[in-house]
This record gives structure tokens, C-alpha cells and sequence, in this order.
């Protein structure tokens, strides 16, 4: 589960630089901001793009890159012991990019009043896309806890069982002890009786 909650960890900062994102082209498209605090607006703009590159770009786990399209392609996990889809959870790892050029946002900027409110567009649909490839990365994880736990619960059974089975074999290792132990108890009391009679009858005699 580590792959997915590495590629959700880059997902969740991704998501949130894109709300600032917004944030900063609602006050760049407002008629009280001047073009020099629009031109501030927009360098810091323009940083969080590059950030949202970076991200997607070193995302990774165990050399396969999670976010930026180019990674290994179907990924499985095996989560059962047999060689069918059933015992397998997959997806396909390079299915997300979130690559700014990829979530629409890539040469978007607010030095402009009209920049800034175009930008605002491509923003919520970006936000759209990252939230689609949280939703898919979330499932995979959602199936693997479940699994994990499903596991759980049957090697649990399976241990129940086992005490269970191996209980009762005591149990009647313990009754064939004592009926061994009270045959052999009324075999020797028997053979005891026996060697009484002879005497018993020599003292008749005598």
C-alpha cells in the first residue's frame, strides 16, 4: 500500500497548490488590484506551477514514476495465493499525470485582469482531474485495506480452527489414556482376585 499512499501524498499537495492557485487569480482578476501587485501575484503564480511540475515529475516509488504519464503501465498487487485476476488488484500506473501541462494549467498565468479570469476555468477543471486520479489511486487503496483485513480475519479462523482441532485431539488422547488406565486397573485387579482363590480354598482345606 506504500506505492498508492506515495502517489496520494503527491496528489493531496498537487490539489492543494491549485485551491491557492485559485485563490491567487480571484484577487488578480479583482478591479482593486494594480498591475504591480497583479505582476507579485503572478510571480508566485507561476512558482506554483513549476511546483506542480516538480511534483508530478519526482513522484515515485521503487523507481516507477506515479504522476507525471510515464510510468510501468498495469501494476499488480497479488493479495491470494492463486495465478487468477480474482487473487490480483491492479490499475495502471500511467494513467495520472499531473503535470501542469497535462491538468490544463501549464502557460496559464495572472499578470493580465483577463489572464487571471480565464485562468480560472482551467483551474477548476484541473482541480476535476487531480480529484479523479485521487478517487482511483483511493479505491486501489480502499481494496488493498480491505483485503489486507479479509486476510486478516481468515488467518485468525484458521488459527481458531487449529486449536480447536488440536484441543480435541487432547482431549481424546486424555479419554484413551484413562480407559487404557482403567482397563489396566481392572485387568490387575481381576489377576489379583484370581491368586486369592487358591489360598482361599487352602485355607477351606485346612
Amino acid at each position: 500500500m506504500s506505492l498508492v499512499q506515495v502517489a496520494e501524498g503527491g496528489l493531496n499537495e498537487v490539489s492543494n497548490i491549485i485551491v491557492r492557485l485559485r485563490e491567487l487569480s480571484v484577487q488578480a482578476a479583482s478591479d482593486t488590484v494594480g498591475d504591480k501587485e497583479r505582476d507579485f501575484l503572478n510571480k508566485e503564480y507561476q512558482q506554483l506551477v513549476s511546483e506542480v511540475d516538480r511534483i508530478a515529475e519526482t513522484t515515485a516509488f521503487g523507481g516507477t514514476n506515479l504522476l507525471n504519464g510515464t510510468g510501468k503501465g498495469q501494476m499488480d498487487f497479488q493479495v491470494g495465493n492463486g495465478a487468477d485476476e480474482v487473487h490480483r488488484i491492479g490499475f495502471d500506473s500511467s494513467e495520472a499525470n499531473a503535470t501542469a501541462s497535462s491538468i490544463g494549467i501549464g502557460g496559464t498565468g495572472v499578470l493580465e485582469q483577463s489572464d487571471a479570469r480565464d485562468s480560472l476555468a482551467n483551474l477548476d477543471e484541473a482541480l476535476q482531474t487531480v480529484s479523479g486520479f485521487r478517487a482511483t489511486f483511493g479505491s486501489v487503496q480502499s481494496r488493498l485495506q480491505s483485503t489486507v483485513a479479509n486476510l486478516g480475519t481468515q488467518v485468525v479462523n484458521q488459527e481458531a480452527a487449529r486449536s480447536i482441532i488440536e484441543d480435541v485431539d487432547v482431549a481424546s488422547e486424555s479419554a484413551k489414556m484413562a480407559s487404557d488406565n482403567i482397563i489396566k486397573q481392572a485387568g490387575i485387579s481381576t489377576l489379583s482376585q484370581a491368586n486369592n482363590v487358591p489360598n482361599s480354598a487352602l485355607r477351606l482345606i485346612s
